[in-house]
Parts: C-alpha cells; structure tokens; sequence
C-alpha cells in the first residue's frame, strides 16, 4: 500500500487500463482528503515517475495529421469527437499525478497538493462520465484511433515546473475553456442527454484547474521574483509548438485568473489583440 503522496502518483502513472487508472486515482484521492479532514496529511515523498505512463494497447495513437477528422453534424462524429475527449481526460489524469510525482521533491505549500488532487479526481470522474456516454453509444475509449501528441507538453516540460504550469493548466486546459461552449450547444442541439450533462459538469470543473495553474503560476513567480506576464510569454513560446488560436473565451479565462494580456500576445495573427 503506498505510504505517500508520490507512491499514490505513481501507481496511477504505472496502471494502463484507462478505467482502473481513472478508478485508483479516485480511491488515492479519497485517501488524501480523509486524512486531510482529520487535520493531518500524508507524507509527500519523492519519485522519480517515467517519460511517459502506462497506457491501455488501444487506442492506436497517430501523428495529429493522421487522426480522421471529425464530422460533428453526424451521430458517427459524435461518437469521435467524445472519444477523443476521453483521450484528453485520461491524459489529463495522467498529466496532474505527474505534476504531483515529478515535482513533489520542490517545497510547496500543502494547498499545492490539495488543489492537484482534486483536479486529479476530477479528471477521473470526467474520464469515466465519458466512457459512459461511448458504451451508451454502442463504443468504447480505445474503439478509434487517437492523437500521439497529446502528452508532448509533459515531456518538454519534465524539468521545468513553471513550466509545466503555464503550459498545461494555462495553455491546454484554458484552450478547453475556449471550445467547451461550441461541443456543449453542438449536443444539445442533438438532443444527446447524456452527453450533454457530461460535457456540462466538465466545463464547470475545468475553469477550477485552469484557476489552480493560474494560482501557482503567479505564487511562485512571486517566490522568485519574476513577471508573470513576461515569464508567462517566454515560457509558452519556449515549450508550446505553435500559436494560441482565438476565439477565447475572455470570460471564463478571467474567472481562472487569466487576463487578456497574458495570452493575447500569443495569438495567431494578434489582429485586433489588446496591446501587450
């Protein structure tokens, strides 16, 4: 049974199967904040996690050129565009006990580790919501092919924990901000229930993690003296391949902590960007 925070990580980092992933990190989570709530904590510990999690041996994982694209209008489209939101939800629970098993020899404040936790939990939970909507479509995660590149940004960032905050929370999840509202009206419209209230909790609890990267992001450059603006351009331009794409959604970056002018400078083409 693991003693500390960082074994909890990397046992979900080492188990394949996307459910019993998704399964094991809900249960470590719940172990956190039950010693949490007695007023006492686990021991953090350290790890040394590997390049890349296990993984299940489906879905064939492709270059981003060669995943099929995705007709959203028809039922077949949306079984695709879910499938490949599963695919980012279960990177995403792989990508938060990283952080916690990668980084957990660097000093932080124990609300460091709360706020990982539950957007670790809260990513299994919306791995699995999604994996419901699939089976109730007569499909399953691992049934199409998947984007190879999804866990890129961990590796670049390996070594680099400011790094990995700007690039994952404020680049990836915020971008998920972004393009939430279009899936959300896209399914209502087709009457899918279920994958409506799905999609629905998701893009609640996604302004919350893209909040705690924001959070940390800003405390440590404040620890080390930096501008976060600044740090923030460099670092994004250092590890993310490509330009931010608008349109954003100013309002819900906002609530996460992000003002226009962090990611603005960033866009593709900065017509009619707020100055930097």
């Amino acid at each position: 049974m693991a003693a500390t925070l960082t074994e909890m990580a990397m046992e979900v980092l080492l188990t394949a199967d996307g459910r019993r992933k998704a399964a094991l990190g809900r249960a470590h989570a719940a172990t956190w904040f039950a010693a949490r709530a007695r007023g006492a904590a686990l021991p953090i510990g350290t790890a040394t996690p590997p390049l890349q999690p296990a993984r299940p041996d489906k879905p064939d994982l492709l270059p981003p050129r060669d995943v099929p694209r995705r007709r959203p209008g028809s039922a077949q489209g949306r079984v695709a565009m879910l499938h490949a939101l599963a695919h980012i939800e279960l990177n995403a629970v792989d990508l938060h006990w990283d952080m916690i098993a990668r980084f957990g020899h660097l000093p932080m404040p124990m609300g460091f580790y709360d706020d990982w936790v539950k957007a670790a939990d809260d990513e299994a939970k919306h791995f699995g919501l999604i994996c419901d909507c699939l089976e109730a479509l007569d499909s399953h995660y691992g049934a199409l092919p998947a984007h190879a590149g999804m866990w890129r940004a961990a590796e670049d960032t390996a070594d680099d924990f400011l790094g990995r905050l700007a690039v994952v929370p404020m680049v990836l999840e915020a971008r998920g901000l972004d393009v939430s509202p279009q899936m959300i009206d896209l399914f209502a419209k087709a009457g899918a229930t279920q994958a409506l209230e799905a999609l629905q909790v998701i893009y609640a609890e996604e302004v919350a993690h893209v909040a705690y990267g924001s959070k940390w992001f800003n405390w440590l450059c404040g620890r080390d003296n930096l501008d976060p603006k600044a740090a923030f351009h460099d670092l994004v331009r250092r590890y993310f391949h490509g330009a931010l794409k608008p349109p954003f959604n100013e309002e819900k970056r906002a609530e996460a902590g992000i003002p226009p002018d962090f990611y603005w400078p960033l866009a593709e083409g900065q017509i009619g960007a707020p100055p930097g």
